[in-house]
């Protein structure tokens, strides 16, 4: 069974396509894949099948649950179908979060027209009480749910907050969570805890919605540089709240699992 492993700004994945493989995803063997020390590993894998003659992109995480969107992972998508041949003229992709639109560009870049953002409460912050302190977020959906804190420090305090963020009541179907800097008229650094995954270099629909709140809730200017652990994106924000991503992809190898490997993922 075949498969390859692709990165943006340090978010590695795997892609396998459906018709490819005999055997099936579940939760269980998503997880045994993503496994550092007893699979291929990686934050995640990014199934790629065909919906009604277009590509459509499934996101599982690392515990086995399934995302509705990978800001990341589309741009890996995009690029594995342009070298295959199989991107559609429309450019359009399917995923659990609604269709996107995306292009490659001269650079190898490719720009994603990733829907509209969505305040779900409103625009406004909220206050959330954790074992970690108080903390005010806003409320942002880019296709995943996502809380978006300002924070003077956001290494400081991701990996001791975030998880608690993540699986607070105030989130039923937990969430993402970013802290942002505030660093200029049009940029900001970001960290992330991603749902079913922890701490990342990257997240796409994170910079998206962390652009989108500091252009309607902190004035910034779009488009927004996202400065991320493993690099920057480009974010620029309409006045309906259209969210276009700018990043990179890049492939680290193609491979194919070993026989012990399939027959431990059969067995799953």
């Amino acid at each position: 069974m075949r498969f390859e492993k692709w990165q943006g700004l340090g978010n590695n994945y795997l892609i396998v396509r459906r018709d490819d493989w005999q055997t099936r995803l579940t939760p269980e063997r998503a997880a045994l894949l993503c496994d550092i020390h007893f699979g291929v590993g990686g934050d995640g894998i990014l199934e790629v099948d065909t919906d009604h003659g277009h590509p459509r992109m499934t996101v599982w995480n690392p515990d086995g649950s399934i995302a509705e969107n990978c800001g990341n992972g589309i741009r890996m998508v995009t690029r594995h179908l342009a070298r295959r041949g199989d991107l559609p003229a429309d450019g359009v992709i399917m995923t659990g979060g609604g269709p996107v639109r995306v292009r490659v560009l001269p650079d190898d870049r490719v720009r994603v027209e990733m829907g509209r953002a969505v305040f779900p409460a409103g625009e406004g912050f909220e206050r959330l009480t954790t074992d970690r302190g108080e903390f005010e977020f806003v409320h942002v959906t880019t296709g995943n749910p996502h809380a978006v804190i300002v924070h003077d420090d956001p290494d400081a305090v991701v990996r001791q907050a975030g998880p608690g963020i993540e699986n607070h009541p105030r989130f039923p179907d937990r969430t993402n969570v970013e802290f942002i800097r505030l660093d200029g008229a049009s940029e900001i650094t970001m960290r992330v805890w991603e749902r079913g995954v922890g701490e990342t270099m990257a997240c796409g629909t994170g910079a998206c919605a962390s652009a989108v709140a500091a252009v309607r809730l902190a004035g910034r200017r779009p488009p927004v540089t996202v400065h991320l652990a493993g690099g920057d994106l480009e974010i620029d924000v309409d006045e309906d709240l259209g969210v276009t991503m700018t990043g990179p992809a890049e492939l680290l190898f193609e491979g194919v699992l070993s026989p012990a490997l399939s027959v431990r993922l059969e067995a799953r």
